[in-house]
């Protein structure tokens, strides 16, 4: 019963994000603020990330198709499809909700136990407003993020091929314009928009209604993590098959 409840809050927080607006004067600044923190803070872990993964998948494909009967440029097709479909949008935003998440969560509810939340709203400020909407406008920009990691991801894969004897540069090219279809990309980026919701909501829910002290921080932190990530394999899984079944 206790999930029902709070499935509901969730959403009537939401509603009360979009009520009562902050200034735009001190809005456009906290924007900026979390874009700094959210999108470009999380540039370097996705970069690190991506383009590793895509050299393993690269690697993984060319090992475990090592026979005459198929085609060389499998590898470079393998790795387009599993780094565009899956591993940008949805491996990314795990990781994700592990970094951002546990941020959101860990600063909203830090404002929580240090009563600055209550400030705000003692002194008529939609506390949701000004604390959730920023992070909903930052993270418009997060497929921007999973763009850079499409990219990194295939060039991983192609250094890896082609450094490691496995394909030569044409062939691996091959395989990433083979039959390819433009509304794969469209897919990609139409979960990586609401995955980005998630990312700004539920970490935001788990830090703005915690309870307790210092130590009760840290576990709102894991159990945001925790939810953050179940839903978006959830919300993958719905979307993969209206989209793409």
């Amino acid at each position: 019963m206790k999930y029902f409840e709070a499935i509901g809050k969730y959403f009537l927080m939401i509603l009360e994000v979009f009520r009562r607006p902050t200034k735009w004067s001190i809005m456009k600044t906290l924007i900026l603020k979390e874009i700094d923190d959210l999108i470009y803070g999380s540039l370097g872990i996705v970069i690190f990330i991506s383009f590793f993964v895509g050299g393993v998948v690269a690697i993984q494909t060319a090992l475990n198709t090592d026979s005459p009967l198929l085609p060389k440029y499998l590898v470079g097709f393998a790795t387009r499809q599993s780094v565009i479909l899956e591993f940008a949008p949805t491996f990314i935003s795990i990781i994700m909700a592990g970094k951002i998440g546990s941020y959101i969560t860990s600063s909203i509810g830090t404002m929580r136990v240090t009563e600055q939340i209550d400030a705000l709203e003692v002194m008529g400020i939609n506390a949701l407003n000004y604390l959730v909407f920023p992070k909903i406008v930052a993270l418009l920009l997060y497929p921007f993020v999973i763009s850079i990691s499409m990219y990194l991801g295939i060039l991983g894969g192609w250094t890896a091929s082609v450094l490691g004897g496995f394909n030569t540069s044409t062939q691996f090219i091959e395989g990433l314009q083979i039959d390819f279809k433009p509304y794969h990309v469209f897919y990609a980026f139409s979960k990586t928009f609401i995955f980005a919701f998630i990312l700004a909501t539920i970490p935001s829910y788990h830090g703005f209604y915690m309870q307790g002290g210092a130590l009760e921080v840290g576990k709102a932190s894991t159990t945001s993590f925790v939810w953050t990530s179940v839903v978006i394999i959830i919300i993958n899984y719905i979307l993969t098959q209206m989209l793409l079944g």
